[in-house]
């Protein structure tokens, strides 16, 4: 019962190439094809996000639908229903008029449903003289056949975000307590560090989240919350290992010194460049290196980078690391500076750290120093490269301002 040829709209209305080609796609359905159409209604409905529709539209899709007889669509059926405004609008929770023809055009401007307009405007059917309607002039139900596997589809990927969001959702709660009660235990138990700074970070962090509402800014958040819990961790864990280091110390020199040996030449040192050197005890250690951090969040600080890596994109550790030493030669850092900021941070930090200096090269006269810089700091556990990538992270756009927050 489809029409084979493209119709216009009556009166006033304009025809659009967008209209032609939704009635082309409505008339292109398989032969034999059928559909529950609550089954559609409810898919259109998971999907209105994706369309750009609002309730009241599907209000009146479900209004039409009610005037169809079947329960399923099928291909060879009349998928013409010719309501009245007043029937329309009784059935769509009593609209006003005016908002009534506003959803009817939203309608058929996603697709959804096409005009089959009759010479005067009215919406009517003819019955030949077996009783079956032969023409029918209103709204055509068929391109919602025609898009049934589509709806679905729609639907099925809006479920899927929303699952992820939800994950992504708990992830973040289960963060904000992490950082929070982590905060909380370093404060009262007097651990080493600036804890109201972070505390700060952390604050500015959490109002951003008011204003996350797509998974891709709400996956900004948590990546953000993340780095600053692992740079809370890392600080926690510097400090037991330091601690622990130092009592060993205390007890390899108390036992040493309490030992009996047969023969003092096995503590002496074997040659005189070893006499030369200081005791472990006195040697300055160096830095231990500190974790690396979540590769897309340093992606995300530092897009700049991406370009350098091989064919011209990153995917793993190892491409950074090859981009970052590209990127050196071309900033004039030294091989030698590079080499010593990868024995103290480690490869992968001193690559991330490269690839800050190369999102900030604008601002800075001296890469080569600057590393050096860097270097001198983190030997001495005054710096780390956490804070550094927050920055470019809220510069980069990857995080909504909150006022003078962070």
């Amino acid at each position: 019962m489809q029409s084979g040829y493209v119709t216009t709209p009556f009166g006033r209305r304009p025809m659009t190439l967008a209209l032609v080609k939704n009635q082309f796609e409505a008339a292109n359905i398989k032969r034999g094809k059928s559909a529950d159409k609550w089954k559609i209604y409810r898919d259109a409905c998971d999907a209105r996000s994706l369309m750009g529709l609002r309730d009241r539209a599907l209000a009146v899709l479900s209004a039409l639908l009610s005037f169809h007889p079947e329960v399923e669509l099928k291909e060879d059926a009349n998928l013409i229903v010719f309501p009245s405004n007043a029937q329309l609008s009784a059935r769509a929770n009593g609209i006003a008029g005016t908002t009534l023809r506003e959803n009817l055009s939203l309608l058929v401007q996603a697709g959804l449903i096409n005009r089959q307009d009759s010479p005067n405007g009215k919406r009517y059917a003819r019955k030949g003289r077996d009783g079956v309607i032969e023409t029918a002039y209103g709204f055509s139900l068929a391109p919602l056949l025609a898009r049934s596997e589509e709806l679905a589809r729609m639907a099925q990927q809006v479920a899927e975000e929303r699952r992820h969001q939800k994950i992504v959702r708990e992830r973040i709660s289960i963060t904000r307590r992490d950082i929070r009660k982590l905060i909380s235990a370093a404060m009262e138990e007097g651990a080493a560090g600036d804890w109201s700074l972070i505390e700060d970070h952390y604050v500015a962090a959490v109002a951003r989240l008011r204003f996350a509402k797509q998974a891709t800014e709400l996956e900004g958040c948590l990546d953000e919350l993340a780095l600053l819990r692992d740079e809370i961790v890392n600080m926690l864990e510097d400090q037991f290992i330091s601690k622990k280091s130092d009592t060993n110390d205390v007890e390899c020199r108390q036992h040493i010194q309490n030992s009996k040996s047969d023969s003092i030449h096995e503590l002496e040192p074997s040659s005189e460049k070893e006499q030369g050197e200081p005791s472990v005890s006195n040697r300055e250690r160096p830095a231990e290196p500190g974790r690396a951090f979540p590769l897309g969040m340093v992606l995300r600080a530092c897009p700049e980078i991406g370009m350098y890596g091989p064919d011209g994109t990153i995917s793993r550790w190892r491409d950074l690391m090859a981009a970052a030493v590209v990127v050196r030669s071309m900033l004039g850092v030294s091989p030698s500076a590079y080499q010593e900021a990868c024995e103290t941070m480690g490869p992968e930090n001193a690559a991330v750290a490269i690839a800050c200096i190369l999102e900030r090269a604008g601002h800075i006269s001296s890469p080569g120093g600057y590393l050096r810089d860097l270097t001198r700091k983190a030997a001495r556990g005054e710096f780390s490269l956490g804070p550094m990538l927050m920055a470019l992270l809220r510069a980069n756009g990857k995080a909504v301002p909150v006022g003078n927050a962070g």
